[in-house]
C-alpha cells in the first residue's frame, strides 16, 4: 500500500515499543489468574453444556460446585476429571450430578495428574479438532464463495428473536452485506452466565446462545452457497462472559466477535483485572479459531470530542495491538477500530477524518481495520444523515478500509426497517463501485490540512502511551485517559471471580493455545 501522509515511522516505531510495554507490565498478572468465566469456558471445551430446570447454565452449575476461591485456583478440569475418574461419569453426566446434588466436585478423591489427562485427553481432542475442522471448512468455502473486495460492507440485525434475525440477515446479505452482526440484548454483558437455547425475546438486539449462533450461521452457509458469495458471521465476545461467548463462537464457526481489551471496563463498569485475564483467554481461543477480532476504539468518540480525543483512539489501537499480539493473533486478525465522528459542521471536517483515516490504515496495514459510521451528530433529519453517510462511505473507499460498517439514515430513531438498510447498504455499494479507484490515484499536499492533522494525532498519540507507560494502564484508566470515563482498579462487576491460580492450577487447553 503506497504511504502517502509521510508520517514519521520512528515515531511510529516508539508507539509501538511504548505499547508492549504497557501491555508486558500486565502480562505477568494475567498469566498467573484465573476467573470463573475462563473456568467455565473450559468445561464447556470438555463437552459440559444446557442447562438445570431453573435454567442455570450447567458450565456455572459445576463451576460453582466447586465450592470456593481455594478450588477455582487450582482450576475446573481437574475436578472434573476427579469426579469422571471416581465415578465413571461422562462430563456432562458430572455436571448433572452436581446439579442435583448427588455430588461435590470437590469432595471426590483427587486423581493424579497422569489419570486425570488420560480421562480428558480424548475430549481435549475432539474440542480442538472441532475447531480446526470449522477453521478448514470456512477456508474451503471462502474458496468456493469468493467474498467481496473490501471494503467489506457489514450490517446488523437487532429484532430479539432468532428466528426473524435469520430473515433480515438474509435479506441483508442478498442486498449485498458481506458481514452479518447479530446485536446482542441489551445488557447482557452484565449476565455472568450465558443463556442456553434459542431465544425468541430480547431487549435491543438477540441473546448471544450457542444455539443461536448454531442456527445464524447455518442459516448464512445457506445464503452463501445460494449468492456465491461467503457472508462472515458476527457476535459479540465481550462482558462477563468473554471467554465462554469465544468458546462457542469457535464451536459454531462464527467469523468475527467483538472482542476488546478494555471496552468492557470502560462502557460496562466491569472490572478492569476481570477484564485483562478473560481478554487474554477469549483471544487465544480466536487465534486458534481464525477468528476475526474486532476492537472498540470507535467507542471513545461517543463520549469524548472526534477532533480532540483522535488521538486516544490510535493510542487505544496500538496497546490492543501488543495485548492481540500476546494471545497469538495475527495482524491479518485483529479488527483495530475507529470511527468517523467529527462534528458535520467544523470547517475541513472532511479533510479531517480522511487523515484520521488514513493514518490508522498507514500504521496498521496488515489489519483488518474496523471503520464506524457517523453516530454522535446524527439526527431525525434522514436526509442528512444519509447525505453525511455519503461521505463517509467516499472517505471509507478513499482510505482503503476493510471491514465498513454501513451507515443507517434512520440511525437513533429505529431499530432499521428492510428498507432503510436496503437504501445504506445500496448508497456504500454505490461508492465502493464508483470510487473504487480513487485511493489509488490521489496524493496529498506535502505539509497540507490532511498530513499536518495525521502528524498531530500520532504525535499526541505518543504523548499518551509515553504517559500511560510511566503510570500503568490500571492508572490510566483510573484518571479518565479513554473516552473521559473514569474506572477504578478494584472497583466494577465481576472483581470477585478472580483468582490467582495455585502452584498445580491444572487447565489442559492452556498449553495448546498458548502454542498456537
Amino acid at each position: 500500500m503506497t504511504e502517502k501522509l509521510n508520517i514519521d515511522t520512528g515515531v511510529v516505531g516508539e508507539c509501538r515499543a511504548l505499547a508492549r510495554r504497557i501491555t508486558n507490565d500486565l502480562m505477568g498478572y494475567i498469566r498467573s489468574h484465573t476467573t470463573a468465566s475462563v473456568e467455565r469456558s473450559v468445561v464447556r471445551l470438555l463437552g459440559i453444556d444446557g442447562a438445570d430446570a431453573s435454567k442455570t447454565p450447567y458450565p456455572n452449575v459445576f463451576v460453582e460446585a466447586l465450592g470456593g476461591e481455594r478450588t477455582l485456583a487450582e482450576g475446573a478440569a481437574g475436578y472434573l476429571a476427579d469426579v469422571m475418574c471416581a465415578t465413571g461419569l461422562d462430563a456432562d453426566g458430572a455436571a448433572r450430578a452436581a446439579a442435583k446434588g448427588e455430588l461435590s466436585p470437590g469432595e471426590v478423591p483427587r486423581a493424579g495428574r497422569d489419570e486425570r489427562e488420560a480421562v480428558l485427553g480424548p475430549l481435549v481432542r475432539n474440542a480442538m479438532t472441532r475447531i480446526d475442522t470449522n477453521r478448514e471448512y470456512r477456508d474451503r468455502m471462502k474458496r468456493d464463495c469468493p467474498m467481496s473486495e473490501p471494503p467489506l460492507l457489514y450490517a446488523i440485525v437487532a429484532t430479539g428473536n432468532i428466528h426473524e434475525d435469520v430473515v433480515q440477515a438474509q435479506s441483508a446479505a442478498e442486498m449485498g452485506a458481506d458481514c452479518i452482526a447479530v446485536i446482542r440484548s441489551t445488557a447482557q454483558s452484565l449476565l455472568d452466565y450465558v443463556p442456553y437455547g434459542p431465544t425468541t425475546e430480547g431487549f435491543g438486539g438477540t441473546y448471544a446462545t450457542q444455539e443461536n449462533f448454531r442456527i445464524m450461521r447455518e442459516a448464512l452457509d445457506d445464503t452463501s452457497n445460494r449468492i456465491g458469495r461467503y457472508v462472515y458471521l458476527v457476535n459479540y465476545a465481550s462482558g462477563l462472559c468473554m471467554p465462554e461467548i469465544a468458546v462457542m463462537g469457535a464451536l459454531e464457526r462464527l467469523d468475527m466477535l467483538l472482542n476488546d481489551s478494555m471496552y468492557g471496563i470502560i462502557f460496562r463498569d466491569i472490572n478492569p483485572y476481570r477484564t485483562f485475564v478473560d481478554q487474554h483467554f477469549s483471544r487465544m481461543i480466536n487465534a486458534r479459531a481464525d477468528i476475526i477480532i474486532n476492537t472498540g476504539e470507535d467507542n471513545y468518540l461517543t463520549t469524548a470530542d472526534a477532533f480532540e480525543a483522535a488521538h486516544t483512539v490510535l493510542a487505544s489501537d496500538f496497546i490492543n495491538e501488543q495485548f492481540a499480539l500476546h494471545s497469538h493473533l495475527e495482524p491479518r486478525q485483529m479488527g483495530l477500530g475507529h470511527a468517523f465522528e467529527i462534528d458535520p459542521e467544523r470547517e475541513n471536517g472532511f479533510l479531517l477524518e480522511l487523515a484520521q483515516a488514513r493514518l490508522i490504515r498507514e500504521i496498521f496495514p496488515d489489519a483488518p481495520i474496523k471503520y464506524m459510521p457517523p453516530t454522535k451528530h446524527v439526527t431525525g433529519n434522514i436526509f442528512q444523515t444519509h447525505l453525511v453517510d455519503m461521505l463517509f462511505n467516499v472517505c471509507s473507499v478513499m482510505t482503503g478500509q476493510t471491514i465498513h460498517l454501513v451507515g443507517m439514515l434512520t440511525e437513533a430513531i429505529h431499530t432499521p426497517f428492510v428498507g432503510d438498510r436496503y437504501l445504506s447498504i445500496k448508497g456504500a455499494r454505490y461508492a465502493r463501485s464508483n470510487l473504487k479507484g480513487l485511493g489509488r490515484e490521489i496524493i496529498f499536499v506535502d505539509d497540507g490540512i490532511i498530513q499536518n492533522r495525521a502528524r498531530e494525532v500520532l504525535r499526541n498519540a505518543h504523548g499518551m502511551l509515553g504517559e500511560i507507560a510511566d503510570i500503568g494502564l490500571l492508572a490510566a484508566l483510573e484518571r479518565g485517559m479513554f473516552a473521559d470515563i473514569r474506572r477504578p482498579p478494584d472497583g466494577g462487576k465481576g472483581r470477585d471471580g478472580v483468582v490467582e491460580k495455585a502452584p498445580d492450577y491444572y487447565n489442559p487447553f492452556e498449553a495448546i493455545l498458548e502454542a498456537t
